[in-house]
């Protein structure tokens, strides 16, 4: 029986195989294929993650109001969570508000009574990755070690068509886990009847 359990060296060097390249031991093995993954693989991980809304990889937190306030246009600040590596929304009593984003802080126009609730993406672990999102971040990998390590653009260019059709594979199968939103059609059917 394989394993199939995710770390990032079975990601990467199930990527290196579908290049025809060797297996990854580790990220210090000397190899040409460890070497590159090493330098690429988290930033290639986050932009996969920051890809879209993923719910295995999303998180609501209240924020911290801070006690300086902003120096003008926002009247508040609020920290961020320290896993975020991606804001999605910002709400108050469920609804959406305007916001700017300072370094690790929120700055918006609520009031101190308000809680203030952060939607956000975060690295989730490798473990918890559905697997049409594990090919996806493999094809993905693959046409990263198909430039640097194979050297060959052709390969290069199969393995980022493939990685593009997986990960929107990934996102249509990912739209399915929710409840499906029920179509407002009461202003159609008024604008129809008047």
């Amino acid at each position: 029986m394989p394993d199939v359990a995710n770390t990032p060296i079975k990601i990467c060097s199930r990527a290196s195989l579908l290049i025809g390249g060797d297996a990854i031991q580790s990220f210090s093995d000397g190899t040409a294929e460890a070497s590159v993954s090493s330098a690429m693989y988290e930033d290639m991980a986050r932009a996969a993650l920051t890809n879209s809304r993923w719910r295995f990889a999303t998180d609501q937190a209240v924020l911290v109001r801070l006690s300086d306030a902003p120096t003008g246009r926002w009247e508040a600040a609020y920290q961020l969570p320290f896993e975020l590596i991606m804001l999605s929304a910002i709400t108050v009593n469920d609804y959406p508000i305007k916001y700017d984003l300072y370094g690790n802080k929120a700055f918006c126009n609520a009031v101190e009574t308000d809680t203030v609730v952060a939607d956000y993406v975060f690295r989730a672990d490798e473990s918890t990755w559905p697997p049409y999102f594990t090919t996806a971040v493999e094809y993905m990998m693959a046409g990263v070690l198909a430039v640097s390590v194979a050297r060959d653009s052709s390969l290069a260019s199969l393995m980022e068509q493939k990685a593009d059709y997986q990960m929107r594979q990934a996102r249509r199968l990912h739209s399915q886990q929710q409840t499906t939103r029920k179509l407002n059609t009461s202003r159609f059917i008024a604008e129809r009847r008047s």
